[in-house]
């Protein structure tokens, strides 16, 4: 047969978290003189039987293992009243009453064991998805016939058992403390440290779910479920305080409303001016490189007209050096024919020309150029 993922998948989940596998108690009740184990290695079981063979007295075991002492309600799964058994009657074996000999009306307990015995309670819990063990137990002796038992509290994480771990030890509990410890189990003389001891290895984060379980295992009948519900499975809550403090911040919320509304009108007033501001900027930034632009135009055009003027000055200078060699031809020119004319005046006088001076007039020199 071939089985699905799914059914493979629910098979794994069940088999994760920690489970009774092992319950041991030894004069516990009326369970006495022996150790009395009952194997259920992490199945649901059903305990029957007439009235007073020990069903509740087991229920009791499992509580008194888990559940705070100054919260354990012994017999609360019968139904029976808080006075009819305590952690004294389990630990003396009570198991009947007698009426005393001096008065028909006043009754006292027989019990199975005196305080020269101890009694012991054990628990083995084990999680076969992770291959883990927690083993749990508490030790309670009477030091004196009248009061009230004592105990302590044993943690471990290996497999122990009254036989091999709780037993043979003398009559001296110190003597059963010291062989515990030198197979490192955890003791401790309250309830406190041991519970969050395996609180923390069952992953239980919250202690309000061993109140919730010990209400259901010794629950008789429920009157109402919701109050059930609301009383054993519900984080406390004081709804009342939270509502006052509700309505006392009613004003504040409304003036934080006012305001959120007030900021988001002005926030729609300013878009506007925000578009203004960001174009004033561009305009002024603008305005600002025509301003740099105009400002460059004085000296650009003072270039110009400075290369205009080189060039200028460059042609006057060109026709002077034209007119000044202009000039120097004239001159070498006119004093050419001022040597002619004097050339001229001497041959005159040579050939006789005194005698005709008198009737001719001197010949003009050329103009210049």
């Amino acid at each position: 047969m071939i089985e699905s993922q799914f059914e493979l998948d629910l098979a794994e989940a069940a088999s994760i978290g920690f489970r009774l596998h092992r319950l041991e108690v030894l004069n516990w009740g009326t369970f006495d003189k022996r150790v009395w184990t009952l194997v259920l290695e992490g199945k649901n079981h059903l305990l029957t039987g007439d009235i007073g063979t020990g069903k509740s007295t087991v229920v009791d075991a499992v509580s008194t293992l888990l559940v705070p002492p100054h919260r354990v309600a012994y017999n609360k799964a019968a139904g029976a009243s808080a006075r009819e058994r305590s952690l004294r009657s389990y630990v003396m074996g009570h198991y009947r009453t007698e009426r005393s000999s001096y008065s028909d009306t006043v009754s006292k307990p027989v019990s199975l064991r005196d305080h020269n015995s101890y009694s012991v309670v054990l628990g083995v819990f084990k999680n076969p998805a992770y291959d883990q063990t927690v083993t749990l137990a508490q030790v309670f002796w009477l030091a004196d016939p009248h009061t009230q038992p004592k105990r302590f509290y044993a943690a471990s994480l290996d497999e122990l058992s009254i036989r091999v771990d709780f037993a043979r030890f003398g009559t001296d509990i110190q003597q059963l403390r010291k062989r515990l410890r030198k197979r490192n189990v955890e003791l401790w003389e309250s309830f406190r440290p041991y519970g969050a001891w395996f609180r923390r290895r069952f992953r239980i984060q919250n202690e309000q779910a061993l109140d919730l379980f010990h209400q259901t295992v010794s629950m008789k009948s429920v009157g109402n479920l919701t109050d059930f519900v609301r009383s054993h499975m519900l984080e406390p809550f004081d709804a009342e305080s939270r509502i006052e403090a509700l309505i006392g911040h009613f004003d504040d919320l409304s003036r934080a409303h006012e305001a959120v509304l007030r900021a988001e009108r002005q926030i729609r007033m300013l878009k506007p001016l925000v578009a203004n501001c960001g174009r004033y900027a561009e305009h002024e930034t603008e305005l600002g490189q025509m301003g740099r632009n105009r400002e460059a135009l004085g000296p650009y055009f003072a270039r110009l007209k400075i290369e205009f003027l080189d060039e200028h000055i460059d042609n006057l200078a060109a026709e002077l050096a034209r007119s000044s060699a202009q000039i120097q031809r004239r001159e070498g020119r006119r004093q050419e024919l001022l040597a002619e004319v004097e050339e001229l005046k001497g041959a005159i006088r040579e050939n006789g020309g005194a005698r005709h001076s008198g009737g001719m007039a001197a010949p003009r020199a050329p103009a210049a150029g």
